[in-house]
């Protein structure tokens, strides 16, 4: 049986679930995304990932500014949709909307629940130094990320991944997870496993005041927010009144430099630029970039800075003591 699906969802983490859909049996009646933003130089509006699939597929792409009111609630209704598929849509959806396909909608969730409930599951487990995550099938409600599941499926955090290497896997993850779960629905064979809300944790949205470097953390806790920070807000700290995003690091060995103020240079020589973090430990920056400038590595920063050993990172609002 082939289901009448609406899908919901803007990003391109959304691409390859709507891709997987298209090519599978089922028909893909409507794809609805967050309206068209400006973007570049020129602030051109740009279509959503989305909605630009959905133009190459003849599929119809409906971006309302509200989807609450009754207008857009008809155009749903008149596509007679089976299911909703929702993957990273932006808005959550109001009951008046779930209630509309004959079978419910479902999420495709970034996370393997009921841990990272909420907004920025990917960051949260980076930044948390979690060695797996995954992705959830489960079917959307009222409360936030907290219906039935369907379906899980794991997958290993690299200790140097990025945020958006780690997304750009569970993009194909997730597709490659919810087409047995839309076909067993579709032959009335699926299973629903509550969620165990008492082991719930709530993924908060990521804020731009989140990317200033607190060098009294532990290495790894740097480290972990570099990593996590990726593409955005990305990680940064100050340095002689210049702003510098850190976009690669790897924690090592203290060797001697337990007694250094944290955010301390203890080594800038070579390949070496290496800062004193808390309880002792010491981080090696990778790749830095100074503001307005590209991506340098170590020996290419260090090359053009002279002698560094002895001076401090530091947060915005804060002064290094005189050297």
């Amino acid at each position: 049986m082939s289901l009448r699906v609406v899908f919901f969802g803007t990003p391109a983490f959304a691409v390859p679930t709507l891709e997987a859909l298209i090519q599978s049996r089922h028909q893909v009646v409507a794809v609805v995304s967050q309206p068209d933003r400006p973007k570049g130089r020129g602030h051109h509006l740009q279509p959503t990932p989305t909605k630009a699939l959905a133009q190459l597929h003849g599929i119809p792409a409906l971006q309302p500014a509200k989807i609450r009111e009754e207008p857009f609630l008809q155009a749903i209704r008149d596509l007679r949709p089976d299911l909703g598929v929702v993957i990273a849509f932006g808005r959550i959806l109001p009951d008046s909307l779930l209630a509309i396909p004959r079978l419910g909608m479902i999420n495709v969730h970034a996370s393997l629940l009921p841990r990272y409930r909420g907004a920025a599951p990917i960051q949260r487990a980076v930044l948390a130094g979690d060695s797996e995550t995954g992705v959830t099938i489960m079917r959307v409600e009222t409360e936030l990320d907290a219906g039935p599941m369907f379906s899980k499926a794991t997958l290993p955090i690299p200790a140097d991944a990025t945020s958006g290497e780690v997304e750009a896997r569970l993009a194909v993850l997730g597709a490659e997870l919810l087409i047995p779960v839309v076909d067993a629905m579709a032959e009335g064979r699926a299973v629903e496993t509550p969620q165990d809300h008492t082991r719930a944790t709530h993924a908060a949205k990521i804020t731009k005041e989140e990317g200033i470097i607190d060098w009294t953390a532990p290495a790894g806790a740097v480290h972990n927010r570099v990593r996590g920070l990726q593409p955005w807000p990305l990680a940064s700290t100050h340095l002689g009144g210049g702003r510098y995003v850190i976009r690669k690091t790897a924690p090592r060995p203290s060797g001697g430099a337990a007694d250094s103020e944290p955010g301390t240079i203890v080594r800038a020589h070579g390949d070496e630029l290496i800062v004193a973090c808390g309880n002792g430990t010491v981080l090696q920056i990778l790749e830095i970039q100074p503001e307005g400038r590209r991506t340098m590595t170590a020996r290419e920063f260090l090359a053009g800075h002279g002698h560094l050993e002895g001076t401090r990172f530091e947060q915005p609002g804060t002064k290094a003591p005189a050297q």
